[in-house]
């Protein structure tokens, strides 16, 4: 089963507030297996347009993925980023070449 990936660009508003949706954000990750592969960090856009900010997020599936999402824990933990950040966010499965 291929994983899954959580692609956001975010534009951070107030850096201290956001820092609240990180904090929420741990619990809801743990509980579905979510890992950083990037938060932050320098980035150099070389075509078309993005947020300063971006992350990627694997999860060992696209169901885990979903989920997480749509959890309570993570809909509380948006909530508190909603205000002080706007963000692009998608899910994508994964590639395998595996048979």
């Amino acid at each position: 089963m291929p994983k899954a990936y959580w692609i956001a660009h975010v534009s951070v508003d107030d850096p201290h507030a956001y820092e609240a949706y990180r904090r929420a954000n741990a619990a809801p990750f743990a509980e579905y297996g979510a890992r950083f592969l990037v938060r932050g960090g320098p980035q150099e856009v070389v075509e078309g347009q993005a947020r300063p900010r971006s992350a990627v997020i694997e999860f060992p599936s696209l169901e885990a993925a979903r989920a997480c999402y749509h959890s309570a824990g993570y809909q509380a933990a948006k909530a508190l980023r909603e205000p002080v950040s706007a963000a692009d966010v998608i899910i994508v499965e994964g590639w395998s070449d595996a048979p």
